[in-house]
Parts: C-alpha cells; structure tokens; sequence
C-alpha cells in the first residue's frame, strides 16, 4: 500500500464536538464558509506544499483558516479511526482506496454530489479514470482526486556500474515466473556477498550478503503494490473477479503463485533479504546506506530515493512480463470530509480548492508527487526534470496504457488481516506458495 513515513508532525488536531456521523451532501454558501478547519495528511514529503496551499487559500478566503496535522502512516490512520468514533475526527483528510469503502459504508464520509453539481466543477481535467475511482456504490461520490502514482526500479547508478550494467540495459529488462529472465540474472550479479563474491559466481555465500541486488519492504499483503503486482499483472492475473468493487478474490489462480514462489525464492537465493531482516527497517534507507542495488518502489519515493548523500539514484521501468508488456499498479488519493464536521461548508470550499489547479500546481511545483490533474501533472514533470531527475519510468505507464487499478473493495481491512500472515509465511520460507488458496478461500467467505 502507499505508505511514506516522515517525522510525526508536533501539531495535533482541535477537538471537534461530539456529532453524529450521517451521510449526505452539501454544497457552499459564501456566508456559511467561514471558521478554523483540520486538515490531515501522511506524507511529510508533501507537508511544504500544502502549508502554501493552505496559505494561499487563506488570502483568498480571509474568513476560513487551516489547520495541518501530518502522522506517520500507521498513526494516522488509527488515530482518524479512533477520531471517527470518538466524533474528533479532522473536518477534512487525505484518503487512501483501500479505506474509503469502509468509511463510506459506515456513513463517516461527507458525499460531495452537490458540491460537484452546484459549483460546476469539471471532473475531466484529471488523468483519466482518477475521478471515477471516488464513486462508492451507492453512486455517491466521497472524495475529490489530489495525485496518482506508479511503480519502478529506483537504483544506485555506481553499483550498477561497478557491476559491468549500463543503465540502458537496466531499462530494457524481461521477466517470466520461471526462471526470472534477464531481470532476475540482474539481480543476482549485482548482488554481492561480504567476501566480494557475486550472486552468480561460484562461492558467492548467501548467508553473508553485503549488497542485495534487490531490496524488500515486506510481503506485500494481499497487494503488493510495490513488491509484486507489477509482475503477477503481466502474467494475466489480476486480484479480484472485477475492479472496482470485486466478490472473488484470485489468489488461488496458479499464475499468482507461481510469481510469489519465484519472488519468494529470490531471499532464499540470497539475492534479497529474509523478511525476518527487514521488521522495522526501512528499505529505502537501506538502499541510501547502498545495502541495495535496486529497490521498486512508488513514484510518491522519487523525493526521498534522490536526496540520500552519496547515493547517485537512477529511475529505470519495471520489466516486461510474459506477455510483453510492462505494468503497474495505478493509485490515486483524495481528499474526503468527515461527515461530522461542524463546518461542512467551509471543509467543501477546502477540498475543492486541493483540487484545483491553483493548489495542484503549486505541489506540481514541488516535484514531489504527480498531482491529479493533466495539465499539473505535466507541470510536475518538468519540475522533476527541472532537478535533473528522468521520472519517464512512472508516466510511461500512463502513456502506454500499461497501468491496472488499486483493488477497491470492501473488507479491504479483513482481507489484508488475512493475506498478511498467509504472505509472510510464504515469503519466510515456512509455507509453500500453494498454501494461499486456503486463504483465498477464506478470504472470498467475507463476501458470502
């Protein structure tokens, strides 16, 4: 899932009163927006740009002011869980697709139908589908699109170098689930053991790596938006009977396991760490420490993957899958209002000025994330390129057509609490791959 860890913010949130939480819409009024909001988000990465942003609407909108909180990943999300039922939740935050069906089907999300209609707001200027995604299904419309993101190799340009790799090749790489194509041959000679012995040299000793050719983060859970998906998506597979709002999942499907019994493989081989290694450690540090050649990782990393001292950071597309093609999964966030709110009209004129081009622009500006709409996200290419940073691996995929879509359904919560230990198992090395279809079995029960 898309998660950037940063510094917990000092400020925290103002206590809103007690207030039920029941749906509907709202729409605003010049008289009525007015008063102190709560805006809430998780990447400290983005922090900068929305402080602008909140400036900015602040001189616009003398009478509304916002007050930002940003929390680590998981903070965040249990302390708006905790906000939600305790009625002090934030009048408006940052919402992820894996969330939002379950805040929605609680009643806890402000529906911006009217917002959308009265103020005649034109949906067609972000990239394409993003809008849509928003749509809960009881066709109401619970947030308004704020970025995207795709999935590449970032990789450190000097230990490919010193490996006899020219970055064109790293570029042009294959994959296959059986015996990993020239993606998984990279791999295995960038990696390196603490006695300088290759992964694809004789003697290489894998229980004593000093480079990986491939960083982990963790299973992927059910997923695998940064481990995994961009590989199963090329085989045919896909997580769910349909997107969004899926019944059935596809775990048990002998194309997914197959790519997890070979990704799985790859710490068995030694070219990437054991999962036991990595519990609280941060993969992308480890990549800046240069514990890693390549790392895949989502495009809202670009930031934190360029600025580590030392490190000359490379961005390169994921390889082509069996069916010729390249793929990655297609995320977007929204901002969303707590039904609760005590200032709904206030909190509308707030998102919809997040999604707005004045506000996308500046974070465009930033060259942290690719806002929403076309016309900004082009703007934050060239403010990419502008640092001297090629991110052409991230919209290739969007040129191309080549992206698949977060899985959005319900229980998203229940079926994560499943696939996560059922993955760990796999990828530790204690279950075999063919172990997941017993839990697809149980997970496809939540839909029964």
């Amino acid at each position: 899932m898309k998660k950037t860890l940063g510094a917990v913010a000092a400020a925290a949130a103002i206590a809103i009163s007690l207030s039920a939480c029941g749906g509907g819409s709202t729409s605003t009024t010049a008289g009525e927006a007015k008063g102190e909001i709560n805006y809430w988000l998780w990447d400290a990465n983005q922090l900068p740009a929305y402080k602008q942003c909140a400036e900015d609407f602040t001189k616009a909108n003398p009478d509304i002011k916002v007050k930002i909180t940003q929390r680590g990943w998981g903070d965040y999300w249990t302390t708006l869980t905790n906000g939600f039922v305790g009625g002090n939740a934030p009048d408006v935050f940052t919402n992820h697709l894996s969330k939002y069906p379950e805040h929605a089907s609680k009643k806890q999300l402000l529906a911006l139908d009217d917002a959308v209609k009265n103020d005649k707001l034109d949906l067609d200027i972000y990239n394409e589908g993003l809008a849509d995604l928003w749509v809960g299904q009881d066709g109401k419309r619970y947030g308004l699109p704020k970025d995207w993101d795709t999935v590449a190799m970032f990789y450190n340009k000097k230990l490919v170098a010193d490996a006899g790799y020219t970055e064109e090749q790293l570029k042009d790489l294959d994959w296959n689930p059986q015996d990993g194509g020239s993606y998984e041959k990279a791999i295995a000679h960038l990696t390196v053991d603490k006695n300088g012995k290759r992964g694809d040299e004789p003697g290489f000793d894998k229980n004593n790596v000093a480079v990986y050719g491939l960083g982990l983060e963790n299973s992927g859970n059910g997923q695998g938006q940064t481990q995994w998906s961009f590989l199963t998506a090329t085989t045919g597979w896909t997580h769910t009977d349909k997107n969004p709002w899926g019944t059935k999942f596809n775990y048990d499907d002998p194309k997914f396991q197959e790519t997890i019994k070979w990704w799985s493989g790859l710490a068995n081989k030694g070219y990437m760490p054991k999962l036991e290694t990595t519990v609280g450690a941060s993969v992308a540090d480890a990549f800046g420490a240069g514990k890693a050649a390549i790392n895949t990782n989502g495009s809202w990393m670009i930031g934190q993957y360029t600025s580590y001292k030392g490190i000359e950071t490379g961005i390169a597309p994921t390889p082509e899958g069996p069916d010729g093609k390249r793929a990655s999964m297609f995320n977007g966030l929204a901002d969303s209002i707590w039904a609760g709110t005590k200032n709904p009209a206030a909190s509308v004129k707030w998102v919809e000025y997040l999604a707005s081009a004045d506000c996308q622009d500046v974070v465009a500006s930033k060259a942290v994330v690719f806002p929403a709409i076309k016309s900004s996200s082009e703007k934050a290419a060239e403010a990419f390129k502008a640092k001297g940073q090629d991110v052409s691996a991230f919209t290739t995929h969007v040129k191309d057509g080549t992206t698949f879509l977060f899985p959005i359904t319900e229980n998203a919560a229940k079926v994560d609490g499943l696939m996560a230990p059922a993955m760990d198992a796999v990828l530790s090395g204690k279950k075999d791959a063919s172990t997941l279809s017993d839990a697809n079995e149980k997970v496809n029960a939540l839909f029964k």
